[in-house]
């Protein structure tokens, strides 16, 4: 699930080097964190929300499969 929500923000953003995402996994969830370039944060939140509810509805149906939970935190 990291390395899709990192594809994502690399596409994004005008400094992909800075993109760092961390995986925890637990029992029944995986919490993704993404950090991003302070400068970079509203293009991947985007207007009220849209592109950060997009990126976590396309984990959401890539996790379906492995009977997972996932939460996508933007740090």
């Amino acid at each position: 699930m990291g390395q899709l929500v990192e594809i994502i923000a690399k596409a994004l953003v005008d400094h992909p080097e800075e993109v760092v995402v961390t995986e925890v996994e637990g029992n029944q969830s995986i919490i993704v964190e993404l950090k991003v370039a302070p400068e970079d944060m509203g293009k991947v939140i985007g207007k009220q929300g849209r592109i950060a509810k997009a990126i976590r509805t396309v984990v959401k149906a890539a996790a379906t499969k492995d009977n997972k939970r996932v939460i996508v935190e933007i740090i």
